[in-house]
């Protein structure tokens, strides 16, 4: 079976999915059956594109085309058919594409083969969701999503619970959750309390991650430490005396270390897909405070695996249950229990496996 990916958001969460996923489809037992080839554009400032060949599988084949994130007609014309090109000399079995825009180009491409495909989409996130856009804008998005399903047919994977029951009112779906390498991660794992209690986040900071927020609540508890794990374009935003920003890691190991040093982990995005950096904390046994938005809500169990809230004011009761250790080690119990049981992205993956299976 010949299985083509093809991805344009190549970043953060969906870049982790990405070399999981080249990890176990570039398996050598996987891959007897198997044959993944990858079509990724390196374009999006949180990735180094020379980094790409070394981080992911040997298993797999790596094509780059260049495809945009904004909707710029001439060049995703011309990366409509460099995709057809590229899609006609593999001749796959099943295609899968992976977030909004390569579900645009990759299904115009697919129908210029003239030859009907297994088609699987991917959204990570519905665009229509977010909110750093204006209303004409989420309905133009919702109108591409709801048309292109109906032209186009395809079966939509969702990653998330929330994610699954938007796409079952767009069209066909399976859920199959995103998930993380737990053996991976459980090896930075070590029992840590800070003498001062630490709040973190891992991601760039972007209008996705509400750097604001994060500030706002950094300034409404200046006896806490804040650390972003990362950087990015809105930097400038982090201006609380108590934030450090550790600036681009891209050592992994260095990452997972820099999450196990935090006592919490407080997430304070305005639209998620399933968040990976989230699932990750969770199996380094962090309790999550996190705003109540799909992705979020469908990781943290409230009162159970940490805390989702619609308002600042809210975070005074959780921060003060969290300020007490052994409900810190309860609650992070808790979360790696939660990410064993839904979110191994071996399992996952296999679901994923059986899917193209069938």
């Amino acid at each position: 079976m010949r299985v083509v990916h093809v991805v344009e958001a190549l970043e953060g969460g969906v870049y982790t999915y990405f070399k999981d996923l080249s990890t176990f489809f570039g398996n050598k037992e996987v891959n007897k059956n198997v044959e993944t080839t990858v079509i990724y554009s390196g374009n999006r400032k949180g990735i180094d594109p020379s980094r790409i060949k070394s981080d992911f599988s040997d298993g797999i084949t790596l094509i780059h085309i260049n495809m945009v994130r904004e909707i710029v007609p001439f060049q995703d014309l011309k990366s409509v058919f460099k995709l057809k090109k590229e899609l006609k000399k593999i001749d796959p079995d099943i295609i899968h594409l992976h977030s909004s825009k390569a579900g645009v180009l990759g299904r115009i491409a697919c129908f210029f083969l003239f030859k009907k495909k297994k088609v699987f989409y991917t959204p990570h996130g519905y665009a229509f969701l977010r909110t750093d856009i204006s209303n004409p804008s989420k309905k133009l998005y919702s109108a591409i999503e709801k048309n292109f399903q109906r032209f186009f047919g395809g079966t939509i994977v969702a990653c998330g619970d929330t994610e699954f029951e938007i796409a079952q009112k767009i069209g066909p779906s399976e859920l199959i959750r995103n998930g993380v390498d737990i053996p991976e991660i459980r090896q930075h794992y070590l029992p840590h309390q800070n003498t001062k209690l630490t709040v973190g986040i891992a991601g760039r900071i972007t209008a996705a991650r509400n750097p604001e927020l994060f500030n706002k609540i950094a300034l409404r508890f200046p006896d806490y430490n804040f650390v972003w794990i990362g950087d990015g374009e809105l930097n400038h935003l982090i201006t609380a005396p108590n934030i450090q920003i550790t600036g681009w890691i891209l050592d992994k190991n260095i990452v997972f270390k820099a999450l196990n040093s935090i006592d919490i982990y407080l997430q304070t995005s305005l639209w998620e897909g399933l968040p990976i950096a989230v699932l990750e904390a969770m199996v380094l046994e962090k309790p999550i405070i996190s705003t109540n938005i799909i992705g979020n809500k469908d990781v943290v169990v409230h009162n159970r695996t940490g805390f989702l809230f619609d308002d600042i004011e809210e975070l005074n009761e959780y921060f003060e249950v969290l300020n007490d250790n052994q409900k810190r080690i309860s609650f992070g119990q808790n979360a790696l229990k939660r990410c064993e049981d839904l979110f191994d992205k071996n399992q996952n993956f296999k679901q994923l496996l059986d899917l193209y299976q069938k």
